[in-house]
């Protein structure tokens, strides 16, 4: 990583070859001296810019501590080399000094959270939530799954879903967190994968509470109350009144049934056997025909 950072700060990005590196002032030029503000968050300022190529992006302003140049590069080395269709891809960077940026594709119909529960906006339709779930699945498949190592530093929720101009769903918010490859080694094995069964546990719940909220158009609540209901044993009896009023009778019943089955079993409490994303993925796509769980039903 040490290596990658010196080459990037020579102006090479030899360790990045699909990674443009943009000077100060171009993002300075773009952001219209950084007034162009989107939203300010723990993560730093994001802008919208436009380049004199024409390029439309969003920016992140990074830390500029000491502290946090270490970060910075890590997390440029793995966002640079994450590529998939529906992760928000980074098109580049600017570091000069204490001032540190990365730049983004532009999600011109900003997060799920605001196309779901912002009144002014026109309510998302059936298909797009059923695409947003499968979408969803797909980036989280080729996060720890396709990935080495896999990457499960990402929290699933709808802030962290974009929506593109064409309401395609991107997963962003994607970071790292420290690994030290010698000291897992040393580790006991079995120990660390217990770690990396935990945190795709959690991210499979997570998963779950975000089908809910596709289905039923409400914020999750911080006391769990749409994961309470789908659990509960007479759940089925009040599913259709669950659905979100914006959809009216334009939903598919079958659909509304898979999605809801899938939310309970990635919310189930103590369940070892969880459902795995390639399964949902391809049961979702139509590739296989069941979930491996036939006694989770609902019935007519």
């Amino acid at each position: 990583m040490g290596c990658l950072r010196r080459q990037l700060c020579l102006g090479g990005n030899r360790g990045l070859p699909f990674v443009r590196k943009f000077k100060h002032k171009e993002i300075e030029a773009a952001t219209n001296g950084f007034s162009t503000i989107l939203v300010t968050g723990p993560r730093g300022t994001a802008y919208r810019a436009r380049f004199a190529d024409g390029l439309v992006a969003t920016v992140r302003r990074a830390g500029d501590g000491d502290q946090e140049k270490e970060a910075f590069y890590r997390e440029l080395q793995l966002l640079g080399r994450l590529n998939h269709r529906h992760i928000v891809r980074l098109h580049g960077f600017s570091s000069e000094g204490h001032s540190r940026f990365l730049v983004f594709d532009h999600m011109e119909n900003r997060s799920l959270k605001e196309c779901l529960h912002d009144p002014l906006r026109t309510p998302l339709n059936w298909r797009t939530r059923l695409h947003v779930a499968i979408d969803v699945a797909a980036a989280l498949e080729y996060l720890y799954y396709f990935c080495d190592p896999p990457v499960f530093h990402v929290s699933v929720n709808s802030s962290n879903v974009m929506m593109d101009a064409n309401f395609v769903a991107k997963l962003s918010d994607v970071s790292v967190i420290s690994y030290d490859s010698k000291q897992t080694e040393e580790s006991n094995a079995s120990s660390f994968e217990d770690r990396i069964q935990q945190r795709r546990r959690e991210l499979v719940f997570q998963y779950g509470v975000l089908i809910l909220e596709l289905v039923t158009g409400q914020s999750p609540g911080s006391e769990g109350e749409l994961v309470q209901w789908v659990q509960e044993p007479g759940f089925a009896c009040t599913m259709y009144k669950m659905v979100d009023a914006d959809l009216g009778n334009t939903y598919d019943s079958k659909e509304l049934r898979n999605l809801v089955i899938i939310a309970r079993l990635c919310t189930r409490p103590g369940n070892d056997a969880m459902v795995s994303i390639p399964l949902i993925l391809r049961y979702l796509q139509g590739k296989v025909a069941n979930l491996g769980c036939e006694g989770e039903t609902i019935c007519e």
